[in-house]
């Protein structure tokens, strides 16, 4: 869901750059600052040629942060101030480049209660916590499925294919919907 709210995000911005996501979590440790801000030939064995790095490749895009509870310490502090200053530096360069990138930032952790703890960096939060949307679990959204089921069956099978409809989908879920606001609002259904 995160993501998929992430790129309607993306979608409805007129941004001309790329959608870019990426999973903080599964990047390792020792390479996180060469995959996010890319780097020069040469920079550590193994960097056989220069590598933008996803920031870079989200310019006049989005760059979608999933887990950014994940990231370590200094590489909070790196991206920090790629968000202040609005450039990067790959690893081994020595000149910063300009990026035009908007951040967009998830994670399933509580990163209150990590600033508290120390484990997240507070001015990091303060730049990425523009405006906070906190998506429930698809259990709590069961009208959504309707929707949801009908959207993957139209695009896995033919549109000739017998099957769901997706706006009989809609329509289900719109009854659900109405049905919850009944339970929760009743004065007002």
């Amino acid at each position: 869901g995160k993501e998929v709210l992430a790129r309607a995000a993306h979608a409805l911005s007129g941004r001309s750059g790329d959608f870019v996501a990426v999973n903080c979590g599964a990047l390792p440790d020792n390479l996180i600052e060469s995959e996010l801000f890319g780097h020069k030939k040469g920079a550590f064995s193994g960097a056989h040629a220069d590598h933008t790095g996803l920031v870079r490749a989200a310019d006049k895009g989005t760059l979608f942060l999933d887990e950014i509870g994940d990231l370590p310490a200094a590489s909070q502090a790196a991206l920090l101030r790629v968000l202040q200053e609005r450039e990067v530096t790959p690893v081994g360069g020595t000149r910063p480049v300009a990026v035009d990138v908007r951040i967009i930032a998830a994670t399933h952790r509580d990163l209150d209660e990590m600033i508290a703890d120390g484990q997240f960096r507070h001015d990091l939060f303060a730049r990425l916590a523009g405006f906070r949307i906190a998506v429930p679990a698809l259990a709590e959204r069961r009208p959504d499925l309707g929707i949801l089921i009908g959207s993957l069956y139209e695009r896995h099978f033919p549109a000739d294919a017998v099957g769901l409809d997706l706006d009989a989908a809609r329509q289900q879920a719109a009854a659900e919907y109405a049905k919850l606001l009944f339970v929760l609002r009743p004065e007002q259904a």
